[in-house]
C-alpha cells in the first residue's frame, strides 16, 4: 500500500465515523503503515483542507481524530437538522466545571463547594455520559467518586484534560455561580454564547432538573 492511498483510506474512516477514531484503531486497519506515518498522514490532509478553504478539517480531541465541520457553520446546519438546543444552564455548568478540575470527588465535596443539593444535577450529567462513577472513597459509607468522561471531552473539543484554561483564568464568581442583579448566565456548549435569565426562571431549572 503507497502512501497516497493510505492518507486516502484514512480520511475514508474519518469521514465515516461520528466519534473520534485513535491512531492505534487506524493501526489495526492499516496494518502495514506507521503511526508516525499515520498522523504525518492526518496533518497532510488538513493542510490539503486549508490549502482549498474547505469547511471543515480534522481535529485531535478526546484520544483521537474527528473530522468536524467549521463553528461558523453550525447555524446552517443546525437549520437542517433542527436539533434541540444542547445548552446547559448555570448549576449544571458548574457541578461540571467543579468536577472537571477537581477530580475525583464525591457528592459531598461538590456540594460543599456549592452550598446546594447536586443529586439531580449529576443525574442530568450521567445520563449526558459528561460524567462517570470513578469507584468509592475507602472510608465510611463508600461514597462514589465521580471525574469526566471522553465522550466530555468531545462535546468541548479538548484533546484531553490538559487543555482546560487554567483556574487562573477564571474569576471566583465564575466557579461560584453568583447572581448579578438577580440573573444568571446560561452558555450553549455549541457556539459558547451567553444569554441571561431571571433568577426565579434559573431555579424552576434547577428544580426540574433534581
Amino acid at each position: 500500500m503507497d502512501r497516497k492511498e493510505a492518507k486516502r483510506i484514512i480520511e475514508a474512516i474519518l469521514f465515516v465515523s461520528d466519534k473520534p477514531v485513535s491512531i492505534a484503531t487506524l493501526k489495526d486497519v492499516l496494518k502495514e503503515i506507521d503511526p508516525t506515518e499515520i498522523r504525518t498522514s492526518i496533518e497532510e490532509l488538513n493542510n490539503e483542507y486549508n490549502s482549498s478553504e474547505r469547511s471543515f478539517s480534522i481535529r485531535e480531541i478526546a484520544g483521537g481524530f474527528q473530522m468536524l465541520t467549521d463553528p461558523v457553520y453550525s447555524a446552517w446546519i443546525s437549520s437542517l437538522y433542527k436539533r434541540p438546543s444542547d445548552r446547559m444552564t448555570g448549576p449544571a455548568l458548574e457541578t461540571l466545571a467543579i468536577i472537571a478540575y477537581r477530580q475525583p470527588l464525591t457528592r459531598s465535596d461538590i456540594e460543599a463547594i456549592r452550598g446546594v443539593n447536586v443529586d439531580g444535577v449529576l443525574n442530568t450529567l450521567e445520563e449526558r455520559s459528561l460524567i462517570r462513577t470513578r469507584g468509592r472513597v475507602d472510608g465510611p459509607g463508600r461514597p462514589i467518586l465521580y471525574g469526566t468522561t471522553n465522550e466530555f471531552l468531545q462535546h468541548f473539543g479538548l484533546k484531553s484534560l490538559e487543555d482546560l484554561p487554567k483556574l487562573k483564568e477564571f474569576q471566583e464568581s465564575d466557579l461560584d455561580f453568583v447572581k448579578e442583579e438577580q440573573k444568571t448566565r446560561i452558555i450553549d456548549t455549541k457556539t459558547g454564547e451567553l444569554s441571561t435569565v431571571n433568577a426565579e426562571e434559573e431555579t424552576q431549572n434547577e428544580s426540574k432538573e433534581a
